[in-house]
């Protein structure tokens, strides 16, 4: 997938006003319609242009994608194979509201829906209405253990309010957040009446907060079972053992290695991963780690081994 220049699309510049971007969308507009465009792409081009006004004259949308080509050109040209980076959106909010802006946002390309997702929507300002405030949307990424205990925290977002005359303004707000326990990666939690304030006496939108869960050093989550890496020596593996493993929420347990394990073996830890109603597992994957023969005594406890395995052949299924 190709990153979009919408500056590039509009022939603007980065800094470009609202005026200067309405009046390049205009000319434009004026250019390629395709009632009266003889060019032969002249659907095409139009429905580019609309995307890149689209976002660029919408606040919201604007700073969200200038902080993101902002990330894509310290990471290098994209080269036409560009993928959002994982929390480019973290700390930012946009409103879904239930009313489409005057282009067509199925039309635009797979790049939009990437970014701002099929349902997103510009709002406008609605005077003399009464309307439920339009719910927010943002992205917060919490430490697993977070998610294992439960915890409450302060964010901050980014977010677009109204003023005393009803006129769009930005401000960084602080929120408190409760973290419920079992709380798993792609879930929402809602903060009721912080989304949109309302018109005409009614009430504010939520503000729906999309979790993530930041990578953890050493455990994986997949729904609510978390996986961790065991690694076990040679000897644990071919004659059993017991090892001592850390859990997600702390303290050490004791778990037995079958004797004859193989690499990538799975051992579960019924009721050790995230908690809910049915809580998840926590499977250990074996690795066998080799020791380096660094030392006579390990070059010699090799060739011992050689010698007493002679006869195996860990290739015997590639015909050799």
């Amino acid at each position: 997938m190709e990153f979009k220049d919408y500056y590039k699309t509009l022939g603007v510049e980065r800094g470009a006003s609202e005026d200067d971007i309405r009046k390049a969308y205009r000319k434009l507009a004026r250019k390629y319609h395709p009632d009266v465009s003889k060019e032969a792409d002249a659907e095409v081009k139009m429905r580019d242009v609309n995307e890149a006004n689209d976002v660029l004259r919408d606040k919201e949308k604007r700073a969200a994608y200038d902080a993101l080509a902002d990330r894509v050109a310290r990471g290098g040209s994209p080269d036409g194979d560009f993928q959002p980076p994982p929390g480019w959106d973290t700390g930012y909010e946009f409103h879904r509201g239930p009313h489409a802006g005057p282009a067509d946002h199925a039309d635009f390309s797979e790049f939009f829906s990437s970014i701002f997702g099929a349902g997103e929507r510009r709002g406008a300002t609605r005077q003399n209405m009464r309307m439920r405030g339009e719910d927010h949307h943002a992205a917060i990424e919490i430490a697993l253990e977070d998610a294992l205990n439960g915890a409450e925290r302060e964010i901050t977002l980014r977010a677009q309010t109204l003023d005393a005359q009803g006129m769009p303004q930005w401000e960084n707000r602080t929120l408190s957040v409760k973290i419920p326990p079992g709380v798993r990666p792609g879930q929402f939690i809602r903060l009721a009446g912080q989304g949109m304030p309302g018109h005409g006496g009614e009430p504010a939108g939520d503000l729906y907060l999309e979790v993530r869960i930041a990578p953890h050093a050493h455990y994986r989550i997949e729904e609510r079972d978390l996986y961790m890496t065991l690694p076990v020596t040679p000897s644990e593996a071919a004659l059993g053992a017991k090892v001592e493993v850390p859990t997600p929420t702390g303290g050490v347990v004791e778990v037995t290695v079958p004797p004859n394990a193989r690499n990538g073996m799975k051992l579960r830890l019924k009721g050790r991963g995230l908690p809910g109603k049915t809580p998840g597992d926590l499977y250990l994957l074996l690795e066998i780690a080799l020791p380096p023969a660094d030392s006579d005594a390990a070059r010699a406890a090799y060739e011992a081994l050689a010698n007493a395995a002679a006869s195996f052949n860990p290739r015997r299924h590639l015909g050799v």
